[in-house]
């Protein structure tokens, strides 16, 4: 199982993100624990991103809102929440 890493920031974000959207909150959870288990989960619908964040991975929240990440190792660094053009 990987290691999730929040930096201060992201919590920020996310704090704000789910006051805006509550009812995305249990969405959020169910896809942080399949990221955990299986960053190439289907239902998340990871990919790798071009351009300046060519070194992080996308995933799907939902179809409007994405999460971006980046894996070392075992440790999944959380970056990003928000819409398409929010995070890219």
């Amino acid at each position: 199982m990987f290691r999730l890493v929040l930096s201060q920031r992201f919590k920020k974000n996310l704090q704000t993100f789910l006051r805006k959207h509550p009812e995305l909150k249990s969405i959020f959870r169910e896809r942080v624990e399949l990221l955990q288990k299986n960053p190439r989960n289907p239902k998340l619908r990871t990919h790798k991103l071009t351009g300046k964040l060519k070194s992080h991975l996308a995933l799907s929240l939902t179809h409007e809102y994405r999460i971006v990440f980046h894996i070392e190792k075992y440790d999944i660094y959380l970056l990003a929440i928000g819409t398409h053009d929010e995070v890219y």
